[in-house]
């Protein structure tokens, strides 16, 4: 099977052209199978999204109570420095926890709103909007704040005249936001990327393939394959 990967110039192209030859179908009732589908996707999404805040929540605030104690009741003069560091970087990862709340319960809601009124093509722009900004808290954007904490942090660290403990400051925080951001939802982005059947007509021409929507952290495109 053949593919043809559409960039973002022609992405928009490519949906005017999907839209006109699906608008017959799309004017048939959503069915049960559907609807399970979306489901799938809001629910489980607004589910692992609670779990992911609370578990992340709960390790940087675990962290900050045991740096602050550290910070005070360590033996060792470089340790309670450290752990001072510690305070500031847990705070800030903390609050950042606090105030910036993943958008699948929210999704969650407006998804069941739509859904009750019946409105799949509603449901449709809210799957893409929620897969964009899935894409974009694994962008580079999302490690930027992170990567200014821990160089400072790791700085401080070293010009306390210990460099190769700042190195293993910055790399062990680098890795840990890592790790947080790949551990968020992504079941809308799954959802989209995943290839539906589709016939492609232009006259008497018909075309039987597959299409999907890809969104991943470093493009916003489209592939249709035959």
């Amino acid at each position: 099977m053949r593919c043809i990967r559409l960039s973002r110039s022609a992405l928009v192209a490519f949906a005017l052209v999907l839209l006109a030859l699906s608008a017959q179908a799309q004017a048939q009732a959503p069915t049960s199978t559907d609807w399970s589908t979306y489901d799938e996707v809001f629910e489980n999404g607004a589910q692992h999204a609670a779990w992911w805040d609370a578990g992340w929540t709960g390790i940087y605030a675990a962290s900050l109570a045991i740096d602050a104690y550290q910070s005070s009741e360590a033996s060792s003069r470089d340790d309670r420095f450290d752990a001072r560091v510690g305070v500031v970087k847990s705070a800030l990862a903390l609050g950042g926890m606090l105030l910036d709340r993943q958008p699948h319960q929210a999704a969650l809601v407006e998804y069941e709103r739509l859904k009750a009124r019946g409105e799949l093509s509603g449901v449709q722009a809210l799957g893409l909007q929620l897969a964009q900004e899935e894409r974009a808290r694994r962008g580079l954007d999302a490690r930027f704040s992170s990567l200014v904490v821990n160089s400072l942090a790791g700085a401080v660290i070293a010009a306390d005249g210990r460099g190769r403990d700042g190195a293993v400051n910055f790399a062990t925080g680098m890795l840990i936001n890592e790790l947080q951001i790949w551990t968020q939802p992504n079941q809308a982005s799954r959802a989209i990327n995943r290839f539906q059947p589709a016939r492609l007509s232009v006259g008497p021409v018909s075309l039987n393939g597959e299409y999907a929507l890809l969104v991943s952290p470093q493009q916003i495109g489209a592939t249709w394959r035959y």
